[in-house]
């Protein structure tokens, strides 16, 4: 059976899709650390996760991880689907910021007119990989995982104040520890999503149309 993207009926295509989401992830990953070097405040999480780092003493992407497996382990108490490439997802993207940092990609922006265009870029590149992430059917990430089963669970409040809730508790959090809160801050909050719905709009993606496989169902394909 010839590859394709999403095609999971055999371990072959499992392991091709997961190759798939990493390399995406790792390219997310450049997308987040753009957003951090544009130097104007960064997104909710990476407040959370940049807060940690200063108060911990860690690394960015030390402290990424450590909130992404906090976020899969409330996930699978909530009994969400989990899927394969949640667990790359979660390691993948803040090591791969390390990684950016490490070789000193990109200089910080040092005005808000560069910092702006570099935000900018940013998001579309997170919102190109997401869509080339989700197209392996392997998973959702973590977060959106989370705000899903949120939802699930207050039925009574819309999923879009559920999410505001989330990203607040987690800039607060992330400030209250040092996480620098700027323009960037609402730049991520409120532009991301226009964003992603622009890219999959332009790739004809429908990303509510995908059945992404989870663990039980990826290790009855490997095993066939």
């Amino acid at each position: 059976m010839r590859y394709r993207a999403g095609n999971n009926h055999n371990g072959k295509d499992i392991v091709l899709n997961m190759i798939m989401a990493a390399v995406s992830l790792f390219v997310n990953g450049f997308g987040v650390y753009l957003t951090i070097q544009a130097n104007i405040g960064a997104g909710p999480w990476d407040v959370l996760n940049l807060g940690l780092s200063k108060t911990l003493g860690i690394l960015y992407g030390t402290a990424s991880v450590a909130v992404s497996y906090l976020i899969l382990a409330i996930d699978i108490f909530m009994k969400e689907p989990i899927g394969l490439a949640m667990f790359i997802d979660a390691l993948v993207v803040g090591k791969s910021v390390d990684f950016f940092n490490m070789i000193g990609a990109v200089p910080a922006a040092s005005s808000v007119w560069t910092g702006i265009p570099m935000m900018l870029t940013g998001l579309v590149i997170i919102a190109y990989t997401q869509y080339t992430y989700m197209t392996a059917a392997l998973g959702c990430g973590p977060r959106d995982t989370l705000l899903v089963g949120l939802a699930k669970r207050f039925q009574r409040v819309p999923i879009g104040t559920v999410s505001i809730i989330l990203l607040s508790l987690a800039t607060l959090t992330g400030w209250l520890l040092g996480g620098p809160v700027g323009a960037g801050t609402l730049i991520c909050a409120f532009c991301s999503g226009p964003i992603m719905q622009v890219i999959f709009s332009l790739v004809h993606f429908d990303a509510a149309h995908v059945h992404h496989q989870n663990l039980r169902e990826s290790l009855q394909a490997m095993l066939k």
